[in-house]
């Protein structure tokens, strides 16, 4: 029986896609009557390893959530009294977050001193076990953070897999919810206004923080195809660059694509999305390699048809020809898809969208925490 629960993440005053969700699990535990709380970081990156402009948000604080912001990420005293803190509350269960093991040392160290009060049971949720970008340690901070778990949750069989080299310990798969906190989508028509964008126009969108291994070049090669340009393609991209951005600049340049790619490179705040995710026709993921994707959800909330590449475990939310079209993660392969998407229409695939879209519940994901708890 949970009464009590710790989330311990990313939340207010931070942003970005993770505070989003462990914001959002810590209202659905709440709604069910169990006493939630977010302890999150007072210092998550120094600000030599962040790659982008800022890591705070300039939103006000969610209203009804129990966010303490008193985790200093390099800090080992900090790490102790937070230990000792969160030990001597006693919850029944904490759902930690992991994406990165850099953060093993000090979400381990907190967790094991946890674990001395005999009672509180520790699910870490995890976003990637294994980085996308490899660097000295990983290894080594990841075992050292794994030690400290009762159970996982992961939200691809891909990372279930992953998981798997690290430990022993069981391990559920729920697949990510949708995202519901950006509001409604509004007509393609009044976002295309909004933003200054043609409104008779073909346009896709890439969409999140870019970083080599979501595939943005291979996007910008395929929109040279001559299939594309006879389909008078625009795409936007809206996001802020987590990498030099001048590669990518250079690229549309050389490809003499100037005046069919248009970037938004900067975050966007919650309440913008919708303009940029409503005024496209399709959302494109041309991954390189990844587990899950939080974009994913995002179209699938706004009723979006999307193409994603045959990676991780990118497919298995997104079935080929009914909510969008899987590729292989080349240029021409991406070239292809995206004009198989406008052969059949955004209308075709609307229906399987909103079928789809019913397994992706914030309620079955938190009955499924509930049920691992129990087999700990």
């Amino acid at each position: 029986m949970v009464n009590k629960l710790v989330i311990i993440g990313p939340a207010w005053p931070l942003r970005g896609g993770l505070a989003a969700f462990d914001e959002k699990l810590a209202t659905c535990f709440s709604e069910k009557g169990i006493q939630s709380s977010i302890q999150t970081f007072s210092l998550q990156y120094p600000s030599l390893l962040f790659p982008g402009k800022t890591q705070y948000s300039t939103e006000p604080a969610p209203i009804g959530i129990n966010i303490k912001a008193t985790i200093n990420s390099i800090n080992p005293f900090n790490w102790i009294k937070v230990g000792w803190q969160i030990k001597n509350e006693k919850p029944d269960l904490i759902i930690v977050r992991f994406w990165i093991p850099f953060l093993g040392p000090c979400l381990g160290t907190i967790l094991k001193i946890v674990h001395w009060n005999k009672h509180t049971k520790i699910i870490a949720i995890v976003d990637n076990m294994i980085p996308h970008e490899k660097r000295w340690g990983d290894s080594f901070f990841t075992k050292y953070f794994a030690s400290s778990i009762d159970g996982f949750m992961t939200m691809s069989e891909k990372v279930k897999k992953d998981v798997k080299l690290f430990s022993h310990k069981p391990i559920q798969v729920s697949p990510h919810p949708i995202f519901d906190h950006f509001g409604q989508s509004i007509s393609k028509q009044v976002a295309r206004k909004q933003l200054g964008l043609p409104e008779t126009q073909n346009i896709i969108l890439f969409f999140g923080y870019i970083r080599k291994y979501k595939g943005l070049d291979l996007l910008i090669e395929a929109m040279k195809d001559d299939r594309i340009q006879q389909l008078g393609i625009h795409l936007l991209v809206v996001g802020e660059f987590y990498e030099a951005a001048s590669p990518y600049y250079d690229l549309v340049e050389s490809l003499n694509l100037q005046n069919k790619i248009t970037f938004y490179d900067q975050f966007i705040p919650d309440q913008e999305v919708t303009n940029y995710v409503s005024a496209a026709d399709f959302i494109i993921q041309p991954y390189k390699n990844a587990t899950q994707s939080g974009v994913t959800p995002l179209a699938y909330h706004f009723n979006k048809p999307m193409l994603v590449t045959n990676v991780g475990g990118l497919a298995d939310t997104v079935p080929h020809l009914k909510v969008g079209v899987v590729t292989s993660p080349n240029s021409a392969s991406i070239a292809d898809g995206i004009v198989t998407l406008y052969e059949h229409g955004v209308s075709y695939f609307e229906p399987f969208l909103q079928e789809e879209r019913k397994k992706y519940s914030w309620e079955q994901m938190t009955e499924k925490f509930l049920a691992l708890q129990q087999q700990l």
